[in-house]
């Protein structure tokens, strides 16, 4: 039931997405996104405090009854949060190696990367001159590291092996007085207090909000994107939530202001503003989900690679057969896909993180030509292939299911054009072809058995 609750809004939400997607106007931006979508694989990094103890990202601080929010039933709400927040000052990631990670993710096909500069806690990974509650804060012991600046470390590695750099920023920010108002309760992730009745309050966490993002633009090089994560602080229609005591005012952050500033600094900047469909959604990211069909406007399916996005000790992990198959199924449909990982407070990640990466990596190395630069093309699908061109080349990637060790003898799927030729991608040898209309049937006794995906190039 859950699933198929998730799988309705959903489809509502895409389906608004494709009424109310607007183009980005700016020439620069409309050819960024066109460069963005070739690109297909990249990596999101969760990194903060809450990777330290291992939990949830920065939800347990959000006093809401929810399964995914498990926070200790013996704690008083208010030293919960004293004790998150403290987790500041123990933070000393002596192994964080940026370099690494950048070979890491570039070894393994990304060609892109999001990384985490604050989370919905407020707690900042590079160093705002806003706010104390940052990363080079002298009481936070990683401050006297020469590498203190995380942020601007992690860009400057992920450049260097040329992928693009991508800021992830929560709006949101529950550590501001001016969002959280310590004067009352916080009751849930929203601002606890009247914007209508304070709206100086307001204004300043606009001001707060918009000097950090600046910061970011101008001060941290070459950014390709910014990833606006909390789609909760967004203009409203009051009229909406007449009668509604919990509703706190229009969260109205300015962002034809924040964007211009943004654009500003760098004129081809990709915005992503999530959930909050119109001008400055210029990528949709439907979150642990793939559409049904392809979608007509640009879009990334973003999912963790273990069941949370930050750190967690035995966290269930995807197997590289899966990811390798989302993979697909994602380009298929004309999407980009958007893996989800995270160190932990030593800046280290799980030896099954690395293993799965360098595998995925391996099966890239062969077969990423029918991955980058691609496009969907009916049929899309079939059975257990998935399908994607380039210029004349159809790539049909046949699924292979999860530790199977031999192929059928014959694979057979329909495809609405005539083939001279068909090869299997890391092998320069065509192989035996039989097609009868629509109708395509190969032989795969030549074949040598490959894990995950076989693909074959159709000419």
């Amino acid at each position: 039931m859950k699933k198929i609750i998730l799988s309705l809004l959903l489809c509502s939400s895409l389906g608004a997405a494709a009424q109310d997607y607007i183009p980005p106007k700016e020439q620069e931006v409309q050819q960024k996104l066109k460069q963005w979508q070739d690109k297909k694989f990249g990596i999101i990094i969760h990194w903060g405090l809450y990777s330290i103890p291992g939990i949830v990202e920065s939800w347990n601080l959000s006093s809401e009854e929810e399964d995914w929010i498990p926070r200790p039933k013996d704690t008083n709400y208010d030293d919960y949060k004293k004790w998150y927040w403290g987790l500041s000052k123990q933070f000393n990631p002596v192994k964080f190696n940026p370099e690494a990670w950048a070979k890491m993710a570039k070894d393994a096909g990304m060609q892109y990367v999001v990384f985490s500069t604050k989370h919905h806690d407020g707690f900042n990974m590079f160093d705002t001159k806003q706010t104390d509650f940052k990363i080079t804060n002298p009481e936070v012991p990683f401050s006297k590291n020469p590498k203190s600046n995380i942020a601007k470390e992690v860009f400057n590695a992920f450049r260097k092996e040329g992928l693009w750099v991508g800021a992830y920023f929560s709006k949101p920010d529950w550590h501001s007085e001016n969002y959280w108002w310590p004067y009352y309760a916080t009751s849930n992730r929203n601002n606890n207090y009247s914007i209508d009745k304070n709206p100086e309050r307001w204004n300043a966490f606009k001001q707060y909000t918009y000097n950090q993002l600046e910061e970011l633009a101008s001060q941290y090089g070459k950014l390709d994107l910014f990833w606006l994560d909390g789609g909760w602080v967004r203009p409203s229609n009051p009229e909406k939530y007449k009668g509604d005591k919990s509703y706190k005012g229009s969260q109205d952050i300015d962002m034809d202001k924040i964007a211009g500033m943004l654009r500003g600094h760098q004129k081809d900047l990709i915005i992503v503003d999530r959930s909050v469909h119109g001008i400055y959604e210029n990528y949709t990211t439907p979150e642990r989900e793939i559409p049904e069909k392809p979608l007509n406007y640009p879009w990334e399916a973003c999912d963790p690679l273990g069941d949370n996005w930050g750190y967690v000790p035995n966290d269930p992990m995807k197997s590289t057969n899966k990811v390798i198959h989302t993979l697909a199924e994602i380009i298929s449909k004309g999407g980009n896909y958007l893996l989800g990982i995270g160190p932990d407070g030593n800046g280290e990640f799980d030896p099954r993180v690395t293993k799965t990466l360098k595998e995925i990596g391996g099966w890239m190395k062969t077969n990423g030509e029918a991955v980058y630069g691609t496009k969907p093309v009916a049929p899309y699908a079939e059975d257990n292939f998935r399908f994607t061109q380039k210029g004349n080349a159809v790539y049909a990637f046949y699924l292979v299911p999860e530790n199977n060790l031999q192929l059928p003898q014959n694979l057979q799927f329909s495809f609405p054009k005539k083939f001279k030729k068909v090869s299997v991608l890391g092998s320069n040898k065509a192989v035996k072809f039989e097609q009868k209309g629509n109708n395509i049937s190969i032989q795969t006794s030549d074949i040598k058995q490959q894990p995950h995906a076989v693909v074959f190039k159709m000419e």
